[in-house]
């Protein structure tokens, strides 16, 4: 009975970690989406100026929760995302402050 209840404190416990990981990874500030929209010429060219990629390969942004589009972007700065195009967007991102980011994540958060 002993190791069944350790075999079940073990399962809980490392489901409670999973679930605590898995949600938002960073603090974001409060954004402001009237900012972010001055911050984005350079994400226009790849992403669209209505946040609709205007190819395929490249994701759109319009409309995705700003959380999401955060944690991505900080992500990227902090070479925590890989892909083909993860140095292209550290670079476009380097010289962005948390709150730059999220100025721009709640300006694309708006679009729909």
């Amino acid at each position: 009975m002993t190791d069944l209840f350790n075999g079940f404190r073990i399962l809980t416990t490392t489901i409670l970690l999973i679930s605590a990981m898995s949600t938002n990874a960073y603090a974001m500030p409060k954004g402001d989406a009237s900012k972010g929209e001055i911050k984005t010429p350079s994400c226009r060219f790849c992403h669209g100026s209505n946040g609709i990629a205007p190819q395929p390969s490249y994701p759109n942004l319009a409309g995705q929760q700003p959380q999401y589009l955060y944690d991505a972007m900080l992500a990227y700065t902090n070479d925590m995302r890989k892909g083909p195009m993860a140095s292209m967007m550290k670079g476009q991102l380097q010289n962005l402050s948390t709150q730059d980011l999220a100025d721009i994540a709640a300006y694309y958060s708006e679009m729909k």
